[in-house]
């Protein structure tokens, strides 16, 4: 009996081991080429969509005012590119002591609203005597005229004085 198992067991250890002919995968090839170029093409229009603006297009130099500041100043709106709706922004406003600068990223949100984040810093002479006042994160600015104009909605300061800070479209 013992012979019998060995025997069984060598010849399952040669018929296990022994070489087996390769099978041919050029079919699973054409089908990977195939839905490759499909993902490619769906790429291709997912991406025309998402860079695609779903609201006004506001790239450009706008005019940018301060309630206790004279005059106006510009800031820039400058498209992503590949982004739906974002825009990186950069402006001033300056006269005599008192100045505006904003910098940062604002993504349109709804024909009402933009979502601002980065840097609003300001200095206002009738403020602490000009003692520089900084908001970093997230802001919004909202408007209430149709989307001529866009009003900062964090309107009280460092100095609890309320600011206007818009920007004209």
């Amino acid at each position: 009996m013992k012979k019998f198992l060995t025997f069984l067991a060598v010849t399952a250890l040669i018929i296990s081991c022994s070489k087996k002919e390769t099978t041919s995968v050029s079919g699973e090839t054409d089908s990977t080429k195939i839905v490759d170029s499909i993902n490619a093409a769906r790429t291709k229009i997912n991406d025309s969509i998402k860079s695609t603006n779903q609201f006004k297009n506001f790239t450009g130099p706008h005019k940018l005012t301060h309630n206790s500041i004279k005059g106006s100043g510009t800031i820039s709106f400058e498209k992503i590119d590949g982004e739906k709706d974002h825009y990186n922004v950069s402006g001033q406003l300056k006269s005599g002591k008192n100045a505006l600068e904003i910098k940062g990223f604002i993504a349109v949100v709804s024909d009402k609203h933009m979502n601002f984040t980065g840097t609003i810093s300001q200095s206002i002479s009738g403020n602490e005597n000009g003692k520089p006042d900084v908001r970093k994160g997230t802001k919004t600015f909202m408007s209430k005229d149709g989307g001529k104009t866009y009003r900062l909605q964090d309107m009280v300061n460092g100095s609890g004085f309320v600011d206007h800070i818009d920007i004209h479209f």
